[in-house]
């Protein structure tokens, strides 16, 4: 019987050099797996592969060297243990995320938390080519947002409480794109310079700072064949709404005009940014 490779592809299931064998990729949704699921991975692995794991650039799991007879089998352990096979091909893959402010102190949003509803609204979702999301909790930006098709990025909008101030000028030191400044005891924010880092906040003996956490959004990154740094369009998001709406916007822009295996950048390109500008700011204000 003839084997479909596109069905087990689309799976999860990627052909090796070696004939027969697959490497299976896994479903991880923000780089976090229980032990548990270690447990299952590593069975599986010194079962039915050769004793190895590879571990992704995209922070998921590849278990190598899976013999075509085995893949039901394969199937039914892992899911035992709570493990789901990923995808592959032209659909939405991977979601990737930094620990977020759940366990780092620099983090402004529950990256996380925010990688499983992102994951349950599209991953493998069909489109016409691949398509990443990618989280990072600050400007740090340790998973690098702008390299993916959509990348979010933590921040904190901040305003001076002056009630709560001791003028001890420790938010002025901290901020690293100069944006605060003390002139006669009052302070003043930049808002053209201010990045949303949130380090004024977080460094504030006396959280002298009204803030609101919120998301900035790149379009259209690319790390590979060829690169490009995805671009924003509305420098802050306050409400996850509308940031969902504009998750929802962009996938149905892609959807709707991009060509067979063209990237997300490249439709940008094609059909025209200030259509997509439009677009989104469209999304955006009537969200």
């Amino acid at each position: 019987m003839a084997v479909d490779y596109g069905t087990l592809k689309k799976g999860g299931f990627m052909r090796q050099k070696q004939k027969n064998n697959f490497s299976l990729r896994l479903r991880v949704v923000g780089g976090n797996l229980t032990a548990k699921q270690l447990a299952t991975i590593a069975e599986v692995s010194e079962k039915y592969g050769d004793g190895h794991v590879h571990l992704t650039s995209r922070q998921s799991v590849e278990i190598p060297f899976i013999k075509l007879d085995d893949i039901d089998a394969v199937k039914d352990a892992l899911a035992e243990g709570d493990v789901q096979p990923g995808v592959c091909g032209p659909r939405v893959r991977t979601i990737t995320a930094c620990q977020g402010e759940a366990i780092c102190p620099s983090g402004c949003i529950d990256t996380y938390a925010l990688a499983k509803e992102l994951d349950d609204r599209y991953f493998a979702r069909e489109l016409p080519h691949k398509f990443k999301f990618g989280i990072t909790g600050c400007q740090n930006n340790c998973l690098k947002a702008e390299e993916n098709d959509l990348g979010i990025k933590g921040g904190i909008k901040v305003k001076w409480d002056a009630d709560k101030c001791i003028n001890c000028g420790v938010c002025e030191k901290a901020c690293r794109v100069s944006a605060i400044s003390i002139e006669d005891g009052k302070i003043s924010v930049d808002d053209k310079k201010c990045n949303f880092c949130g380090r004024c906040v977080k460094s504030c003996p006396t959280d002298a700072w009204d803030t609101v956490h919120g998301y900035i959004v790149s379009f259209g990154g690319l790390f590979g064949n060829s690169i490009n740094k995805g671009e924003t369009i509305i420098p802050f998001i306050e409400d996850k709404e509308k940031l969902m709406k504009i998750c929802d916007t962009a996938i149905k822009f892609f959807e709707e005009n991009a060509n067979a295996g063209e990237r997300f950048k490249f439709t940008i390109d094609r059909v025209g940014r200030e259509k997509f500008e439009k677009t989104i700011k469209e999304a955006y204000e009537n969200g």
